[in-house]
């Protein structure tokens, strides 16, 4: 999708901001995997103005190394779509684990067996703390080798490889469903066992915890720091972000977001490719002087 404006509509925000949140893909991040110079720069003002910023991604800790040079202050990130909150300061392959929120391997298996008879043909890959693992046909999605191939079943069972670790999300793949179509199915066959949503352009769903999000995450970590939702600004693009936004004070639906993310923010900015967190947090930073 392409940006509908070329500057943001503005909700009003209720208090000052005093935290940032911000998706990577398709929202913080360009298309090309990037941080651009601009947005770089934008980070690093609104820290120093005090405003603390969050990375919240469905992506896992060791993909993080990404946006780890960019980091400032506390350096923490919200990864696996809530489940695990992250310390990026030891840098690439040294991150430290704050909070895991795990999927419990029985309601694992559950999702699984209940996918398996409402969407016939579907795949899965477990996605832990530190290893990666999935069935022979999951396809090849994520550029890495994953650390064992069998069935889910087998992946998820007590005396699996890495068993003692704990079980962040499973990943479910369909060659043949529309993507929406997919998670409308999924949400209906496993109910409250877990949370199910999305955030890839293919038939792709990301199942966690029961009511572990984005938004519960950043909600626990708000606590913790004493900040309420209205002094929140947030930013996303797709279903994956939909809670997080609606929680947020002050939330923006990127300019390529999907219609899910457009419907639950209280404003849009322009399309990542556009640089439209910054855009936004260049406005923010202008009203405070």
């Amino acid at each position: 999708m392409t940006s509908a404006t070329r500057q943001p509509e503005t909700p009003a925000a209720a208090l000052p901001p005093r935290l940032i949140a911000t998706d990577l893909d398709g929202t913080l991040l360009r298309d090309d995997k990037s941080v651009s110079e601009r947005t770089v720069a934008a980070l690093a003002a609104a820290e120093e103005a005090g405003i603390e910023v969050f990375f919240v991604t469905g992506r896992p800790a060791r993909w993080m190394d990404v946006v780890s040079d960019h980091v400032h202050g506390h350096g923490l990130a919200i990864c696996g779509n809530g489940a695990a909150v992250v310390d990026l300061h030891g840098g690439p392959g040294a991150h430290r684990f704050v909070k895991v929120r795990e999927l419990a391997r029985e309601n694992a298996l559950d999702a699984v067996r209940l996918l398996r008879e409402a969407a016939p043909g579907t795949v899965f890959a477990v996605e832990q703390t530190y290893g990666f693992y999935q069935e022979p046909a999951y396809p090849k999605l994520h550029m890495e080798i994953p650390d064992n191939l069998a069935p889910a079943e087998r992946l998820l069972a007590p005396d699996a490889p890495g068993a003692g670790e704990p079980v962040l999300k499973i990943l479910a793949f369909h060659h043949e469903l529309d993507p929406d179509a997919f998670l409308t199915v999924a949400r209906r066959a496993v109910g409250d066992r877990a949370t199910i949503t999305r955030s890839s352009p293919s038939a792709l769903l990301e199942i966690s915890g029961p009511c572990v999000s984005k938004a519960s995450t950043l909600e626990l970590c708000c606590a913790e720091r004493g900040i309420s939702p209205e002094e929140v600004v947030a930013f996303g693009d797709m279903p994956n972000d939909v809670e997080m936004l609606t929680w947020a004070g002050t939330s923006y639906a990127m300019g390529n977001a999907h219609p899910a993310v457009i419907a639950a923010a209280s404003g849009r900015t322009v399309a990542n490719n556009e640089d439209g967190v910054a855009v936004v947090i260049e406005k923010i930073l202008a009203e405070r002087l």
